[in-house]
């Protein structure tokens, strides 16, 4: 299995991510922030790496009118 090398930065999202999900909190990108310890805008390249890699996705707020921003997923391993 090929490994990914990932950023310290990707690694902090990351796992803030996994974090939230597995406390069921929602991903929102501020809530990722505080979680890693970053400032918000610290945390939007690094989401758009691990997306890029296949680590995360983003999925929009699914009911109509009620949307509060994107929200990150981890994506589990197969």
């Amino acid at each position: 299995m090929q490994q990914v090398r990932l950023s310290e930065a990707e690694v902090r999202v990351y796992e803030a991510v996994t974090v939230l999900e597995t406390r069921g909190q929602v991903p929102y990108p501020d809530l990722i922030a505080e979680e890693a310890g970053l400032a918000e805008q610290d945390v939007h390249a690094p989401l758009h790496q691990l997306t890029e890699k296949g680590l995360l996705h983003r999925e929009d707020s699914p009911l109509a009118g009620l949307d509060f921003g994107p929200r990150w997923c981890a994506r589990q391993p197969a």
